[in-house]
């Protein structure tokens, strides 16, 4: 049976596959995952708010640590200073719903260049369906209000650009700016260009690059990061994913589904391809931020591969083939949809609804209540998980001991801080030499008893954290 086409009136209401899964994405994000609190698990997003709105006030990107008592004054490169501008300008006008709102957008729309991307690479209707699943799964791990979305938005358009062979020195020249103003991951565009034989391209992104705030110090500064093993070993974002844990069998699928891909664009001479997925399944085994950035990037690549081969291949069977040339067909029939009226609607509503929500840093994670409880200046001793939070909280004006640029605090400190909180020898010499007055640790934290052994008492606890207060 043949699939019948729209009448053209019909194509304003009915959206195509690629702002479906925008419209389920974003819904999923906020129903489900409740976006709202989830995307702020992470307490970076905290002091990327903060910074976002001094920028915006002073007009200037920061070059020196305001946020730490620990390590003041010390350089600091806030290479995500643009996308911190646009969390800051929301969050001035519509608190963490707006920057919540802001972030399911990006998700949405990064939903929606995926397909795109898809049927630009030759993926069949159906894989996109069937990879659909995987794909938000594995991305959801860093569905967070931090600038690495808007990462996932740049990397998307630039391969889609790639694939149509439409990355001319101007768009490489204008995305490698935004890009290397938005987030770190900015390298993976010229690598891309090389990739695909873009070479004027490949240089203008290169050129492009060093268009930010601190110049060439930017990309010296992010070299000396990511070869630092012995820092990024500590960080646990940088470490492989778990595959053990609970319903990792779909990011599993995401990881072969990538090498598949790869094998099947070798097959076939697609060497771009090829490359790009072999690129992107390394990065998803060394680290686990890599694995949202082969969902995102790399599945669609696959699904064209993987297609291309189902369709050439003589062992395929023969209801196989049926369905793919149906799942053709599909694709053809909805390419000229439009939605234009039904997504305004859907989108409207779920800003309506976020903006109606109740958004913020989970109670159950962070210190929401126990801060009340923190007398004014206190040198406060937090772990890095509540430090973002902290400066939220108090809009930078106390600081802080440690958060999350772990970039900024290097290897040895945090060699350091591990031994404070795990009690190991010399642990009453760290807390001599930061002078703190009080505690704000996680229950589980084995340092509370040896403090409150040492004489600190208890000013509030709850089931989220514990504060202590020195007494001598």
């Amino acid at each position: 049976m043949e699939p019948r086409s729209a009448p053209g009136s019909v194509r304003l209401f009915l959206p195509d596959l690629a702002l479906a899964l925008s419209l389920f994405a974003a819904l999923y994000a906020l129903v489900f995952y409740n976006a709202p609190e989830q995307l702020y698990r992470d307490s970076d997003a905290g002091w990327h708010i903060v910074t976002g709105e001094r920028i915006a006030d002073r007009g200037a990107v920061p070059r020196v640590d305001e946020y730490s008592f620990s390590k003041p004054g010390g350089a600091w490169f806030a290479w995500e200073w643009a996308a911190d501008v646009a969390m800051g300008l929301v969050h001035k006008q519509a608190g963490l719903r707006g920057v919540a709102l802001l972030y399911i957008a990006a998700i949405a729309f990064s939903a929606w260049l995926w397909v795109r991307l898809s049927f630009v690479c030759g993926a069949n209707f159906f894989a996109i369906c069937l990879l659909a699943s995987p794909m938000l799964t594995t991305a959801q791990l860093h569905w967070l209000a931090r600038p690495h979305v808007f990462g996932w938005v740049l990397v998307l358009t630039a391969l889609t650009l790639l694939e149509r062979a439409r990355m001319n020195v101007p768009w490489a020249f204008f995305i490698g700016v935004l890009w290397a103003n938005v987030h770190g991951s900015f390298f993976l565009l010229p690598i891309f260009c090389i990739f695909y034989g873009a070479r004027a391209a490949a240089g203008a992104a290169v050129v492009a690059s060093f268009i930010n705030p601190y110049g060439w110090e930017l990309h010296r500064h992010l070299f000396d990061y990511l070869r630092n093993t012995e820092l990024l070993s500590r960080v646990a974002e940088f470490q492989s994913f778990n595959f053990h844990s609970e319903g990792a069998w779909q990011v599993g699928v995401v990881l072969l589904l990538g090498i598949i891909g790869f094998v099947c664009a070798l097959a076939a001479g697609q060497w771009s391809r090829a490359l790009t997925l072999l690129l992107l399944s390394a990065m998803a085994l060394r680290t686990a931020r890599g694995l949202p950035v082969l969902a995102m990037a790399g599945l669609p690549l696959a699904a064209g591969a993987i297609s291309t081969a189902l369709k050439t291949w003589r062992l395929v069977p023969p209801f196989v083939r049926r369905a793919l040339k149906y799942g053709d067909r599909l694709g053809a029939l909805q390419a000229p949809l439009k939605g234009t009226v039904s997504g305004l609607v859907c989108f409207a509503l779920l800003a309506l609804a976020v903006l109606g929500s109740r958004a913020g840093f989970p109670a159950k994670e962070f210190p929401v209540a126990a801060v009340e409880h923190l007398p004014e200046g206190a040198r406060l001793l937090a772990p890095d998980k509540y430090g973002g939070y902290l400066i939220y909280r108090f809009k930078g004006a106390r600081q802080v001991y440690f958060d999350g640029r772990s970039d900024y605090y290097g290897a040895a400190f945090m060699k350091e801080f591990v031994d404070l909180v795990e009690v190991r020898a010399g642990y009453e010499d760290i807390v001599t030499k930061y002078g703190f007055t009080h505690a704000l640790l996680p229950p589980r934290y084995s340092l509370i008893p040896a403090l409150e052994k040492s004489g600190w008492s208890r000013l509030y606890a709850d089931e989220t954290s514990v504060l202590l207060q020195r007494n001598f």
